[in-house]
This record gives structure tokens, sequence and C-alpha cells, in this order.
């Protein structure tokens, strides 16, 4: 895992909002907006949902859920993904697998960082932007003998809960 890695365009013209806490910034509900581009296909969707951070039993870190509805070439069907954000005492993470297995790392300092993942032969290429206090998005290419993907996410922070304990956007 390294920030050496290529860096795919800039999903957007905001930020980058330095973070120096990544748990601490993520910790929260998120609206999420997906879109999905397989390039050697042409076919596109879409996953619009939310993502909640909270505390991870018995760790420091946060349980990162992902839970939505993916529309892809027609079909709608429910969608969603675990992963576990770990912490570093310098406000890094590593993020995991819902398993444990490693993802990537991550380093929000600067409000912009850039990793890679190897899936076998596929390689994925992250760029992950902070474009305010409110607001980040993530940006995934993937290449290989497998894949050949586009994804780009914008995560909105969910209102703070109401007196009934509801929250929107």
């Amino acid at each position: 895992m390294s920030s050496a890695a290529p860096t795919p365009p800039p999903l957007g013209t905001s930020g980058p909002h330095p973070v120096p806490d990544a748990l601490a910034y993520l910790a929260g509900r998120w609206s999420v907006r997906r879109t999905l581009v397989d390039l050697g296909t042409g076919s596109r969707g879409t996953f619009d949902g939310t993502a909640a951070f909270r505390p991870l039993d018995g760790s420091a870190g946060l349980l990162h859920v992902e839970e939505g509805q993916l529309s892809w070439n027609g079909t709608v069907n429910r969608a969603s993904r675990t992963l576990q954000v770990l912490p570093a005492p310098d406000g890094t993470a590593e993020v995991t697998f819902a398993d444990g297995r490693p993802f990537h790392d991550l380093d929000l300092r600067t409000g912009r960082w850039t990793t890679r993942h190897h899936c076998g032969a596929d390689l994925y290429l992250a760029t992950f932007t902070v474009v305010s206090p409110d607001a980040w998005q993530v940006q995934w290419r993937t290449t290989g003998p497998a894949k050949d993907h586009l994804l780009r996410t914008t995560h909105q922070r969910c209102a703070a809960a109401g007196p009934h304990g509801e929250s929107t956007p």
C-alpha cells in the first residue's frame, strides 16, 4: 500500500479540506451516491444508500456498514458491504475487509489521499478527496484481466438525529 500510485482525475473542484484524524471525521452516518461504469462493455449503474461509521466492538476502530440499492443494467437489488477502519496514532487509518484482511491505507491529513489495492491480477487505484467538513469523494479505477471499471462516490454527512431518532441527509 503506497501513496505513490498514479492519481485518477479529481472528482470535484472543491477541496481538499485537511482532516487531522480520519476516524473522528468519518464517524457518523453519511448518504452515499455512486456511479459505476464498466469501461469494457459501456454498462452503467448507480448505488444509492447510506454508510454508517460506528464504534467497532472491542476496538478503537470503526465498523463501516454501507447499505442501499444498486441499479445495474435495468435491475435493482439491495446491496451492502462491511469494512473496518482501524486507527493509527498519527490520525491515519488502515481499512480492512470485515474478516480483517487488509484493504488499503487512508491518510486524510492533507485532504487528499491516493492508494492502491491488488486483488489477484486486478489493480484498484483510489483517490479520496475531502471537499468540506461534511462531504468527501472517492474514485476507484480498476484495471486488469477481470475488470475495467470506474466508480465515483460522493458521501454527504447526514444531519444529526432529531428528537424521535430520525436523520436525513
